[in-house]
């Protein structure tokens, strides 16, 4: 497999480096749902582990379909979620070929699931603004767990509680297209 760096670059993404003093980003461990949590200390072990990468608007930060084993923490601008709809091609560029699921903001963590997994992406995340991200591999999560135990296992459960809310969110949404339904 690629190195992380030789992955984002053949995106097109421009790859910064390592992500150092992740806690001196104004604001972003308190607007963070992934490092609400963290101390300031604790924040730049982990971002030592990630890659910084700069997206221009429009580029596509993660593809559907696409199998990888990392995820992103948004570190400044928006990014559409969106999937392809039900037999629309996968180049489709036509209009209404895809669905928003949602805009994330600073903050926000993205392709958490295809990292834990390694399965191919749910949707895509395409940048609607200028884009700076925080690139966390698996195999970074591991090195994390072996060198810094306590910031790894923090870092388990604060991915496995965004994954828990949102899959409660999606739970409730079907229940009331199944109510609407009924």
């Amino acid at each position: 497999m690629k190195k992380i760096e030789e992955q984002m670059q053949a995106a097109g993404l421009e790859v910064l480096g390592p992500c150092d003093r992740l806690s001196q980003r104004p604001g972003l461990l308190a607007q963070s749902a992934l490092l609400h949590d963290f101390t300031p200390a604790e924040a730049d072990v982990l971002g030592a582990q990630m890659l910084l990468v700069k997206a221009r608007p429009g580029q596509v930060l993660i593809a559907e379909d696409e199998a990888s084993d990392w995820m992103m923490l948004l570190l400044a601008g928006t990014v559409d979620v969106a999937k392809r709809k039900v037999g629309a091609e996968i180049d489709a560029d036509e209009p209404g070929a895809t669905t928003r699921i949602a805009v994330l903001r600073e903050g926000a963590s993205l392709g958490e699931m295809s990292m834990l997994d390694g399965e191919p992406r749910f949707a895509s995340c395409i940048a609607l603004s200028k884009v700076e991200a925080a690139v966390l591999t698996r195999s970074a999560v591991a090195r994390l767990i072996t060198s810094h135990p306590g910031v790894g296992a923090k870092l388990l459960v604060k991915i496995t509680q965004l994954l828990a809310q949102r899959l409660r969110n999606t739970s409730s949404q079907v229940v009331k297209l199944l109510q609407k339904q009924a």
